[in-house]
């Protein structure tokens, strides 16, 4: 018996309908069931997994969400250059009409202080912040970090190629990855020792991706 072209419409809907309430349910029962862990909004280069678990090895993928009325921003604390990245690093600040996509990470609550270290909060440079994002209609707190004193600064290329590769590695939206792609930056063509552990840390995400299981 053929399903008439209404009735498939009907049932197609439903479906959609369904998977939406089931996604919204897991990231709701998720964020209240695992007391041991911590939801971190990573927005800069901690969106890309192999750069985030150079430092926080526990991290797992959580969701993509939104921030909503913050812009994305590059800059210095009190306009000192930052010597791992050779440029400005990224923050964000309140905007009416701004947006920050971003990659939802859960990381083990034991290793807070590990993620601290690397946004430099006790030296001042960043400071730890809890924010509410979207993901699928459902609103989760965060923790995230925006940096102190900052200095407007361009980031260096490789700064920038880094988010960008989180960015596509996570599939946030076309329009936000082309709104990152057209962001100039300082075109340092040095090397970076934080750079060569990325791509060593890339190459061997690969490697284990393509051994047989």
């Amino acid at each position: 018996m053929q399903l008439k072209p209404e009735m498939m419409a009907f049932r197609f809907t439903l479906n959609i309908i369904f998977i939406s309430v089931a996604v919204s349910l897991v990231l709701a029962a998720d964020t209240l069931t695992d007391p041991q862990t911590f939801l971190y909004f990573a927005y800069g280069s901690n969106l890309l997994k192999e750069r985030l678990q150079l430092n926080n090895p526990s991290a797992t993928r959580h969701c993509v969400a939104k921030l909503q009325d913050y812009e994305l921003v590059f800059g210095n604390h009190k306009g000192v250059e930052s010597k791992r990245w050779h440029g400005g690093v990224a923050s964000i600040e309140p905007s009416g009409r701004g947006t920050v996509w971003g990659v939802v990470w859960r990381i083990n609550t034991a290793h807070m202080t590990h993620l601290d270290r690397q946004e430099g909060v006790r030296s001042g440079v960043y400071s730890p912040v809890s924010v509410n994002v979207l993901s699928h209609g459902h609103i989760l707190t965060c923790r995230t970090y925006i940096m102190n004193s900052r200095v407007q600064a361009l980031p260096s290329p490789h700064y920038l190629k880094v988010i960008m590769m989180g960015a596509e590695q996570n599939r946030l939206p076309k329009a936000y990855q082309d709104k990152l792609k057209s962001i100039k930056t300082n075109k340092y063509d040095g090397s970076l020792p934080v750079m060569d552990e990325v791509c060593a840390a890339l190459k061997n995400s690969k490697k284990k991706k393509s051994q047989p299981v």
